[in-house]
């Protein structure tokens, strides 16, 4: 099968899921297929799928992410100031690491919304479904949401890194309190020793509660920063963690501070 032909199948098998989805029309247009494709699988609850259909959904998504370009965490150059850091602006589902970072909401299965812009979103995505079945198993076990400020980790299944940390940061409302600070700086320390606990020798960081939870994007670089500096230096068996960035606006903060 082509992957134009494996992403036919998967989405005839999710439309066939579901009775209501009898009236979709398949578009002719390969984006607008993917588009498909993935609102598809953003709505999708978590549950069981068939073995072919996990087989052509891995082989599609691996393909997917290979002609996008994977980029190695080794590759990518230090800060001036602090060899152990890194500032890379891409797409962190593209990068080959020990961990990512993914920042989830307290429901920590990901997001519902179609083609939602987000962080979480895109991981999933590119994942597969089986990241998705995977936190629901550990949310059915902790049986109460995910507190902010702690965090979980996965299998990365097709993602080029080994492990995903998902992790909840603090919502802002109207303004930043000392406890939102204490606990923005708790999501990058507990993702540090989860990763530190299960070998991770590099990690990469999103810009954590800077998107829709309104955390100021310059405060936010300052204690992520400040907090892996102090995490690095009591004796954190992480060799490399890396600031990935979306934005002129964020790369500019990060190397500002670390660079």
């Amino acid at each position: 099968m082509t992957d134009s032909e494996k992403l036919l199948y998967l989405i005839h098998a999710l439309l066939g899921e579901n009775g209501r989805y009898s009236s979709v029309k398949i578009p002719e247009d390969e984006h607008e297929r993917w588009q498909l494709y993935r609102s598809l699988v953003n709505v999708r609850p978590a549950g069981p799928l068939p073995d072919e259909y996990i087989k052509i959904q891995d082989e599609y998504l691996q393909s997917v992410t290979a002609q996008k370009g994977i980029t190695d965490a080794a590759e990518i150059p230090s800060c001036p100031k602090d060899s152990r850091l890194a500032v890379w602006r891409g797409d962190i589902t593209t990068l080959r690491a020990d961990a990512i970072v993914n920042a989830a909401n307290s429901g920590m299965t990901g997001c519902y919304a179609p083609c939602h812009n987000c962080i979480d979103n895109i991981i999933h995505t590119m994942a597969g479904a089986e990241l998705r079945n995977a936190c629901h198993y550990l949310m059915v076990n902790q049986g109460h949401p995910e507190p902010t400020g702690s965090a979980k980790i996965t299998p990365g299944f097709n993602l080029p890194c080994k492990y995903v940390l998902h992790t909840v940061g603090p919502i802002i409302t109207e303004g930043v309190t000392p406890e939102d600070v204490r606990l923005l700086a708790s999501c990058y320390t507990s993702c540090l020793e989860l990763a530190a606990a299960n070998g991770c020798q590099s990690i990469a960081f999103c810009c954590i509660s800077t998107g829709v939870f309104r955390f100021p994007k310059r405060e936010a670089a300052e204690i992520a920063v400040q907090t892996v500096q102090k995490f690095l230096n009591s004796g954190g068996e992480v060799d490399k963690v890396i600031f990935n960035v979306f934005t002129d606006e964020d790369e500019a903060i990060y190397k500002s501070i670390c660079c």
